[in-house]
């Protein structure tokens, strides 16, 4: 065996390690709660009980309720998305344009 094929070997073996841990920091910042994420999230939760208390009550339709719901499961995949993006955090910017979807279902529920 060469100098080269050892230097090679060597680096291959160095650069393999590297990616085992870049890949485990990226997980473990992953599960960690994000105080963006975690109020986008809140929000969602809380328009969800919204909408099957108004439903209950009967401000809202069945077909108004599914449709609100459907709303808040693609907003809550776009946040989703966003985080995969950034190791498991949402910008400020994200997080705005999230609020902004959030608010426009908001107004819709109970009218």
């Amino acid at each position: 065996m060469s100098i080269f094929s050892t230097f090679r070997a060597a680096a291959v073996v160095a650069a393999l390690g590297a990616f085992v841990v870049s890949g485990a920091a990226s997980a473990e910042t992953w599960n960690q709660a994000h105080p963006r994420r975690a109020e986008v999230n809140h929000r969602l939760a809380n328009q969800n009980l919204r909408i099957n208390q108004e439903r209950r009550e009967g401000e809202i339709s069945g077909a108004q309720a599914r449709s609100l719901h459907r709303e808040d499961r693609f907003v809550r995949s776009e946040e989703r998305f966003m985080a995969s993006q950034h190791n498991g955090h949402i910008t400020r910017a994200e997080q705005r344009a999230l609020n902004q979807q959030e608010n426009g279902i908001s107004r819709q529920i109970g009218q």
